[in-house]
């Protein structure tokens, strides 16, 4: 994510076509921090460009309220899944998957 925070780095993971790699790492993953990194990354390569003076997301200053809220979501999702990931169960085996 940290190439994704310039322009040039934005326009090189386009060109590469990470978007398809990670839309079937998203499509598989079961780690939740993972899925919630490719979420992002996703909305940053499909968005729109950000405009003058926010080329470098890493520079750009976010209002401490609006953090504030994107923390309190962050602890929303991470629950939501670490529930799902509970109901779920421990991962079974698959045919190839063997324990010895």
């Amino acid at each position: 994510s940290q190439l994704a925070a310039t322009r040039a780095g934005r326009h090189i993971l386009r060109e590469k076509g990470t978007f398809l790699i990670l839309r079937e790492l998203h499509s598989w993953e079961q780690e939740p921090s993972v899925v919630a990194a490719c979420e992002n990354l996703i909305q940053v390569l499909i968005g729109e460009e950000p405009g003058p003076g926010m080329e470098n997301l890493l520079e750009v200053k976010v209002p401490e309220e609006v953090e504030r809220e994107l923390r309190r979501l962050d602890r929303e999702e991470e629950e939501r899944w670490r529930k799902e990931k509970e109901e779920r169960g421990p991962p079974s085996l698959g045919p190839q998957e063997t324990s010895e």
